[in-house]
């Protein structure tokens, strides 16, 4: 029988270890033409980022480091697409 290992996900830099944690909890999408990431303003989805950023900091990463570095992603996701023309 064939048997298949799932892979993990490879992370390269803290800031994208970031951006995976947001767009798992559902707090940040993509702009599904342009790419952008898009902040979705849910505060529920925020927290659980933060939530599981403070549970499973990345190795070497501190539980606070890693919540400060999905908070300053946070901050700099804005919440329409700059390259979007607006309605």
């Amino acid at each position: 029988m064939l048997m298949t290992k799932q892979r993990q996900l490879v992370i390269r830099t803290l800031r994208g270890w970031a951006i995976h944690v947001l767009q798992e909890a559902g707090a940040i999408r993509e702009c599904e033409e342009h790419g952008w990431m898009q902040d979705r303003a849910d505060p529920h989805a925020r927290e659980r980022a933060l939530d599981i950023a403070r549970g499973a900091p990345p190795a070497g990463v501190s539980p606070d480091a890693a919540a400060a570095e999905v908070r300053d992603v946070l901050n700099s996701i804005g919440d329409t697409c700059p390259e979007c023309t607006p309605d």
